[in-house]
């Protein structure tokens, strides 16, 4: 058999294994439909994005003195940055403690906006538990409007 012989053999079988993996029905990968929600193979719905509810709270209009003035780098003390950040945090732990809402991301976005903080840098210092921080339970909780 000659080479070019061969090679046209080659490419018919290549082109019939082709063919035949078209035909056979693979499994049937995740489809969106027409809202762009996932259609898992149950049958069920879930959103391909996840989304958070707005939040209610005005964190761009908060005052961050107390957290600029007591926690200060590049020494970030935890003895003077967690009572300053539980002061300050805790009057809306209702709201960012809610995580159908994006109110401890945006929280955060402008503590670090205001005070420059290195990101992450509170929840990595203050925990005083595995939930993090404990607020009194008399503390008050901010309204929306605070």
């Amino acid at each position: 058999m000659s080479f070019s012989t061969r090679l046209n053999v080659f490419f018919a079988i290549c082109q019939l294994m082709l063919i035949y993996l078209m035909l056979i029905p693979g499994p049937s990968a995740a489809q969106l439909d027409s809202d762009n929600n996932l259609l898992l193979h149950g049958g069920r719905e879930r959103s391909l994005l996840e989304t958070k509810k707005s939040c209610p709270v005005d964190f761009e209009h908060q005052n961050y003195t107390i957290l600029t003035s007591q926690c200060k780098g590049p020494d970030y003390l935890p003895k003077l940055c967690c009572p300053a950040f539980k002061k300050f945090a805790c009057k809306f732990a209702t709201y960012i403690n809610d995580l159908s809402t994006d109110c401890a991301d945006i929280m955060f976005s402008y503590i670090n906006l205001y005070g420059k903080f290195p990101p992450g840098l509170f929840a990595s210092m203050c925990r005083e538990g595995k939930e993090g921080l404990k607020c009194n339970a008399d503390a008050p909780n901010g309204s929306p409007s605070d």
